[in-house]
């Protein structure tokens, strides 16, 4: 029987069974991080003024990235976009085989200027069939005297800058405008005009075409000079584009770091309330993203804003149609999704190492020590997939182009990496004097990781643009050549014909009456033939007829006079025979250009006009007391071989029309004498002017192109590292406000706080300029070894890196005070 129960007194029961057994940690599912993410997003938007102000400077950091980014992903439909259309504007020449007149030809012939250091590019043009195609961009053929330019030329023309090109252009009639297609640019300077009488009249000094671009090749065109860029201009584009890259992502993971003391608070107030650890974190990432994601819109809000108005801006040379700076879809959608991705990856880095309890954040203590050994493998990772093209780069493919970026990533990458650990280990060890420099070092030892941050855009560009200078410096030297022209004798030379000796002579009085001319030489160029010769089968020989003056450029002569005659020496690449008509005695005939080009067209025709030239020359026979002399090499860098005649030996008419080169030196102290020049070399020849100014170096146009680019992207960049720096500045001023009203309160000297944020600023930047230093150093040294170059270090360059670190500290620190001041007001210490 059961025992009795008492009164009052509950039955025993069963034995309770026995608690489940704790499970493990659920990995959480995704429904569980879009509700943690969502709910971070929304303590963004409902944190208050202050957590606006946090939002706001996130976004506009990351929105400045962006920006550079989607400009990035624009430039492959920039390029091709410029590509295509100098394609379809470029005539196509007619090869060896010859092209006949037909209804679609037509001739043209190139007719350039510059002005005020701008290239002006023009052609012209004669339509000799009904049914001959237009140039892209313009409506009809401009008739003779006719202009049809672009926009920025005509806006040149129009404007009181414009007066001497106005000048220049006098003889011609503004008729219409390019439209875009017919176009590198929208700041591009360009010319078609219609040819005069007398001009283009075959195409022996004209060139003739069915059409223009790719669309008028046939099988008797000649195919377009289509040059594969060399493995050092390969390299300097994919280096230059990690350079100027690599620093907005850098930046963008910096910005979405922002309010990082004040959102630990916040966390510990959730922690409080029951919110375990990971979930923290991931509402920690929510804020980062909500504020990546309002960046994106700042960073699309942007580029709109650039691509309307980015029409208005040249630099170098180099402007941008709006319709070309267009996103490539893909790149695009990479940012877009990668962006965001970034922002919660690097906020859920950046926590691994922080313990968010009720109480408190782990952070506000010491910190542990930042560990080295992942921090040197990333810049050895990189050097080694670098080292393995030491043998040789050629560039062969795609697998090349891919191999050096990603080793360039991580050298720089890894340089930027060492930053924090180096900065703590230095500033660790500071220790004593002034007062400015106490707080500065004490607060760089409490959280050296933020100044870092802040400080590590400008470490990986300057680590960058070393080792790039250290590559354009021999692919500089390798893409240009030297002339051999000598701008310190002569700094314009020009070529015109003339009828006779009369209008040699009338061309050359009008260059010396030009204003800023200092000395002109002039030399009336013909050719000589001995007389009893068939001229089909006989070299001529170049005849030289200058005064003493301008022989003396070309000759070195023991003495001269008017009257007297000399001859080079024999040139190796022709016999005896051929330099016969030089001998002292010899009976010759004298034949001007226009003469040489009525023979080569008969000639080309399968005609013998031999004795149609010997008539029209002028028969001389050269005087026994000519004299051999040895050359030199004139302003222009040409030796110049045959005979020279002063003028008193023979007289300036009888062998027709020929040329006159006029070489001009000028009074470099008189305003735009160059400009002037061009005006009455364009008055003389009866065009826009056949000169060009003299240069001791030239360029390939594949190098300028990168070089421009490059120059481009480096001033965009180093915009970004600017603002970047700033908006850092500001944020850490922000977070510590309170802190600096206090130490006012207790009769700090806004001086002193003033020095101190200087002293804040400056000690990162130099640990980061030495540590750019190294590793700028050691990828240059390994990227000319690849391409088999010398190692030589740019120490100009070096000085002008660390002039640009003290700019960037002025800067900052000159940004940041009207902030400062405003912060360490006693209102300051008010705090909720």
């Amino acid at each position: 029987m059961s025992a009795p129960t008492h009164p009052g007194t509950a039955a025993p029961s069963a034995a309770a069974p026995p608690p489940p057994a704790p499970a493990g940690p659920r990995r959480p599912g995704p429904l569980r991080w879009v509700a943690d993410l969502t709910m971070g997003a929304r303590f963004a938007m409902t944190g208050g003024r202050e957590g606006w102000i946090r939002t706001l400077l996130t976004a506009f950091g990351v929105g400045l990235g962006v920006t550079l980014l989607f400009v990035a992903t624009s430039v492959p439909h920039v390029l091709s976009a410029r590509e295509d259309r100098t394609q379809a504007r470029d005539p196509w020449i007619a090869s060896s085989t010859g092209l006949e007149r037909g209804a679609t030809t037509l001739l043209f012939r190139q007719s350039s200027t510059a002005y005020h250091g701008k290239d002006i590019s023009g052609l012209i043009i004669r339509p000799e069939g009904a049914d001959a195609a237009t140039p892209p961009g313009v409506r009809k053929f401009p008739g003779p005297g006719e202009l049809v330019v672009s926009p920025a030329l005509k806006r040149l023309l129009d404007s009181g800058d414009g007066t001497l090109l106005r000048q220049r252009f006098a003889a011609y009639r503004v008729v219409g405008t390019i439209a875009d297609q017919g176009l590198q640019g929208p700041s591009e300077l360009m010319f078609y005009t219609g040819a005069k009488s007398g001009e283009l009249v075959d195409q022996h000094n004209a060139n003739r075409t069915k059409g223009w671009g790719p669309a008028a090749a046939s099988l008797d065109h000649a195919p377009m000079n289509q040059t594969k860029p060399s493995p050092e201009l390969i390299l300097l584009a994919t280096i230059g584009c990690v350079v100027l890259l690599l620093p907005v992502a850098v930046f963008i993971a910096t910005a979405v770091r922002f309010g990082g003391e004040r959102r630990d608070r916040r966390l510990a107030a959730l922690r409080l309330v029951g919110a375990d650890r990971a979930m923290t974190h991931r509402i920690a990432a929510g804020e980062a993203l909500f504020g990546a994601l309002l960046g994106l819109a700042f960073g699309t809000a942007f580029f709109l804003a650039l691509r309307a108005f980015i029409e208005e801006f040249t630099l170098w040379n180099y402007s941008v149609f709006s319709s070309d700076l267009t996103p490539s879809a893909p790149l695009a959608l990479l940012v877009l999704l990668a962006v965001p991705a970034a922002a919660v990856v690097v906020t859920l880095f950046a926590l691994r190492g922080v313990t968010i309890e009720a109480l408190g954040v782990v952070r506000q203590a010491r910190p542990r020590r930042r560990r080295l050994w992942w921090r040197l493998a990333l810049p050895l990772l990189g050097l080694a997939l670098l080292y393995q093209m030491m043998t040789g780069y050629t560039a062969a493919g795609p697998r090349d182009t891919y191999q050096v970026a990603i080793g360039a990533v991580l050298v720089l990458a890894g340089t930027t990496a060492l930053l924090p650990w180096v900065v703590e280990a230095v500033v660790a060890r500071l220790r004593g004097g002034p007062l400015p420099w106490q707080l500065a070092t004490r607060r760089l030892q409490l959280s050296s990781g933020a100044a870092a941050r802040a400080v590590s855009g400008i470490t990986v560009a300057v680590a960058g643009a070393i080792a790039l200078q250290m590559l354009f410096s021999n692919v500089q030297a390798q893409h240009t050549s030297d002339t051999g022209q000598d701008p310190t004798r002569a700094q314009f030379v020009t070529q015109s014909t003339v009828r006779d000796g009369k209008g040699a002579k009338k061309a050359v009085a009008r260059f010396q009456r030009t204003p800023g001319v200092r000395e002109v030489f002039a030399t009336v160029e013909a050719t000589i033939r001995q007389s009893h010769d068939d001229p089909y089968d006989t070299p001529p020989v170049q005849m030289h007829i200058a005064d003493c003056a301008m022989l003396r450029e070309f000759l070195r002569l023991p003495h001269c006079a008017d009257g007297d005659v000399y001859v080079s020496q024999r040139p190796e690449y022709l016999t005896k025979d051929q330099w016969a008509p030089t001998t002292p005695g010899s009976e010759v005939v004298i034949t001007g250009q226009e003469a040489e080009d009525r023979f080569s067209a008969r000639r080309g025709q399968g005609t013998n006009g031999s004795k149609d030239l010997v008539r029209a020359g002028k028969r001389w026979t050269v005087p026994r007391s000519t004299t051999v002399v040895h050359t030199r090499p004139d302003p222009v860098g040409m030796d110049r071989e045959g005979i020279y005649v002063t003028p008193g030996a023979l007289g300036m008419t009888g062998f027709g029309a020929t040329n006159v080169q006029v070489i001009v030196s000028l009074d470099k102290s008189a305003e735009d004498a160059i400009e002037r020049v061009r005006n009455t070399d364009a008055e003389v020849s009866g065009g826009v002017g056949n000169g060009y100014s003299v240069v001791a170096t030239e360029e390939t146009r594949k190098f300028r192109s990168i070089r421009n680019g490059l120059f481009i992207g480096a001033f965009a960049t180093l915009l970004v590292i600017g603002a970047s720096m700033i908006v850092s500045t500001l944020e850490q001023l922000r977070e510590r406000r309170r802190l600096l009203s206090v130490l006012v309160a207790f009769g700090t000297r806004r001086s002193t706080i003033s020095l101190s944020v200087l002293w804040q600023t400056a000690i990162p930047v130099v640990l980061g300029l030495a540590v750019s230093m190294v590793g700028g150093l050691t990828l240059g040294a390994v990227l000319l070894k690849m391409i088999e170059a010398p190692v030589a270090v740019d120490w100009a360059g070096l000085g002008i890196m660390g002039g640009i670190g003290a700019g960037v500290i002025a800067l900052v620190t000159l940004a940041s005070l009207p902030p400062l001041w405003r912060m360490t007001r006693p209102d300051g210490l008010r705090h909720e």
